[in-house]
């Protein structure tokens, strides 16, 4: 559903969106009847063979899903950013509804929408952590352990305005923001561990989705941030091309990241990262039904004077841009259009 709202702001394109839309409706009875298997109003996850994975979110390891204490969450668990995405696949679903005229649809999706992200908020923040607990698990109780996952709650938009800059805080403070990313677990954890897989490494895919979260909500500096953190990596890398995870050891003068031995490299998750980064940025958003393109607030960071986007594509017309920074501040020069295609920017 988030890649069918995606594509349809992009291009445009209502006809292939009503060709799916039985898909998208199946999609939407799978989260509410298989995915909320027990009807109280979270996505979760349960292996239900014994060689199956334990843990089914992107962070799959065994024991990657924990309480305060270091003890494994025992399932079905319901991870923060599962509801997320779910908050905003009905968000989108909503959306696309709206576009082939089925009204009553839009409410009962922004109903259902709006139902999750009060109750996620209220079931999930963690006021003495200052950010959501990674999970419930199968007893309905919070992992209260402070971890990147929140990041992609930002991401999908489903935290409330008033959290953001509190949660923004929690993540971008030392223990852990390493100076070239965010760790997927705080060092003041009970399982931190900086070469671990997934409990204090750094993840550029994850990053970019903290990054996109806060751009969302107007938190630029942070993001300028990571951008820069994750650049500087890039330079210590073969090709600079960004793998798919480093170890989470704080950046310390004269040194790269410390490499993860086994991670992929080239990665699609890493390489995506780059161009999420720079739309963060940029505040880029492609309005393809209204052949319009929008930058909000666009900045970049110290080390990049200037962007080419060539061939961008908006609906059926085509454009050339260069972006130029001058101090903090980005200009736009159109070196080419070909079709209709209006370009505004909020600052």
């Amino acid at each position: 559903m988030l890649l069918a709202g995606a594509y349809y702001e992009r291009t445009g394109d209502r006809e292939f969106i009503e060709s799916i839309w039985p898909n998208v409706e199946a999609a939407l009875r799978w989260i509410d009847n298989y995915g909320d298997s027990d009807r109280d109003g979270f996505v979760e996850y349960f292996r239900r063979s014994s060689v199956g994975l334990t843990n089914q979110g992107w962070k799959d390891s065994h024991d990657s899903i924990f309480h305060s204490d270091g003890r494994l969450a025992e399932g079905p668990i319901a991870l923060c950013e599962v509801q997320g995405y779910a908050y905003a696949a009905k968000c989108s679903a909503a959306h696309l509804a709206g576009m082939l005229g089925q009204s009553e649809r839009v409410e009962e999706l922004r109903g259902q929408a709006e139902a999750l992200r009060i109750k996620f908020d209220q079931t999930f923040w963690c006021e003495d952590l200052a950010t959501y607990s990674l999970a419930l698990d199968g007893e309905k109780r919070p992992c209260r352990v402070r971890t990147s996952n929140p990041g992609h709650c930002l991401h999908t938009g489903i935290v409330p305005a008033a959290r953001t800059r509190c949660l923004a805080n929690t993540m971008m403070a030392p223990e852990f923001f390493s100076d070239w990313g965010i760790r997927t677990v705080a060092s003041t954890e009970v399982r931190y561990n900086p070469m671990s897989y997934h409990n204090g490494s750094v993840w550029p895919h994850d990053n970019a989705l903290f990054a996109s979260g806060l751009a969302r909500y107007g938190l630029k500096d942070q993001v300028l941030s990571i951008m820069t953190g994750l650049f500087d990596a890039s330079r210590f890398v073969n090709l600079h091309r960004l793998p798919e995870l480093f170890c989470g050891f704080h950046r310390r003068p004269g040194e790269g990241p410390t490499l993860y031995p086994v991670a992929c490299a080239p990665q699609a998750w890493s390489a995506g990262t780059v161009f999420l980064l720079l739309q963060a940025c940029l505040g880029l958003t492609i309005y393809g039904p209204e052949n319009r393109i929008c930058f909000n607030y666009p900045l970049l960071p110290p080390f990049l004077k200037e962007i080419q986007l060539r061939n961008l594509h908006v609906g059926a017309a085509t454009i050339d841009l260069l972006l130029l920074r001058h101090g903090e501040d980005v200009g736009i020069n159109v070196l080419r259009r070909e079709g209709k295609v209006g370009i505004s920017m909020l600052k």
